[in-house]
């Protein structure tokens, strides 16, 4: 049934915050809880909620930078980085690793997140995550006050006390997810659905 009434808002009005409305509306937004190294050798790790997958074959995944965060610099400076399964139990240690560290402050360090070697870069994973893609850098585009950083997922890691007949189970895996203001997702309802093949299998 359609809404009565809507109201309107002009991104271009001074206003108007259509960041704020943006994270509002674009719900709900999935974690990458991105692990990066320094040329020094200190581990950064921060969460981005723009995230998605860019392509499937080959397979490669984005993230935002929205200004040049830390995790923007190492990308640049050493081309790999790791995005760990941002998991339900984890919330307030991912929800910590927001902060604004000092670049040469370990996040992992600091708050007492155990990392653990991962099998085919050099930033580490999340030991406490189920799930772990580590990746290449494959291009880097700027937009704005924002960087799209594409990534070659080379490695896929699933823990396998999540697995289910050798496929990832979405309660198991329990993944959070950022909604407006300092709202998340925790939990969800699962419902499946067959998609139809052609109009004709539509009921």
């Amino acid at each position: 049934m359609p809404f009565e009434t809507r109201t309107e808002f002009r991104t271009d009005d001074e206003g108007v915050n259509a960041y704020r409305l943006l994270t509002a509306v674009v719900v709900p937004r999935p974690i990458a809880w991105v692990t990066t190294l320094s040329d020094e050798g200190v581990v950064n790790l921060a969460p981005h909620s723009f995230y998605t997958v860019a392509c499937a074959n080959p397979p490669i995944v984005q993230f935002t930078s929205v200004g040049g965060k830390d995790t923007l610099r190492n990308v640049r400076a050493t081309g790999e980085f790791v995005v760990s399964l941002a998991h339900g139990p984890l919330l307030e240690a991912v929800n910590n690793t927001s902060a604004a560290f000092a670049f040469d402050e370990s996040e992992p360090a600091h708050l007492g997140i155990t990392m653990e070697p991962s099998s085919s870069v050099k930033p580490p994973r999340v030991a406490d995550s189920p799930v772990s893609l580590e990746c290449t850098l494959h291009s880097l585009n700027e937009l704005g006050d924002s960087t799209v950083v594409l990534g070659n997922v080379v490695t896929i890691t699933v823990a396998d006390a999540v697995l289910v007949d050798g496929h990832p189970e979405y309660e198991l895996l329990d993944p959070l997810a950022r909604l407006g203001r300092n709202e998340w997702g925790v939990g969800a309802t699962v419902t499946s659905v067959d998609r139809p093949a052609t109009p004709d299998d539509i009921g």
